[in-house]
């Protein structure tokens, strides 16, 4: 994959989230996916302690179905967000596997209930072909911030 094709993908990655098309963004992922928000810096594994966020494929098609219905509680009224992707690069080339292992900075508002908080934090994605197209096979999302307050995350990242 290329540098470009790479940044395109994470920036309408990122605008599916903004414009609240989950069931899209879930369609980005691959069968066997999971999705993690390590609690610790340096986290090596999302078994060995407790985790912002883990969710396998089952998993992350919940958090979807919840966020889709109009009435969950956490999102009344619902989040607004604005994310920006930056200083993408590739870290590791898998050529048999036609996967690539991207690294990039996040940086998300999120306004809710007259209040705006502000997330960052470098995510790592492993992104390979399949059905036609690029598809994320994880997601790992490393805020700056992970051991301090956040009050209640229920929007991805």
């Amino acid at each position: 994959m290329q540098i470009a094709e790479v940044e395109r993908f994470l920036v309408e990655e990122a605008r599916l989230l903004d414009e609240g098309r989950y069931e899209s963004w879930l369609d980005l992922f691959t069968a066997d996916a999971w999705y993690w928000v390590p609690l610790a810096r340096d986290q090596a594994s999302p078994f060995d302690t407790i985790s912002l966020m883990y969710d396998d494929r089952r998993l992350l098609e919940t958090r979807v179905r919840r966020l889709g219905n109009p009435n969950i509680h956490a999102q009344l009224p619902a989040s607004r967000t604005s994310r920006i992707v930056a200083n993408v690069t590739i870290e590791e080339s898998e050529p048999a596997a036609d996967a690539t292992v991207v690294r990039s900075k996040l940086m998300m508002l999120e306004s809710r209930a007259d209040k705006q908080r502000m997330f960052g934090g470098t995510c790592r994605h492993r992104l390979v072909r399949a059905d036609g197209g690029i598809r994320i096979a994880w997601k790992r999302v490393d805020l700056i911030n992970s051991e301090g307050v956040l009050d209640g995350l229920v929007v991805p990242f």
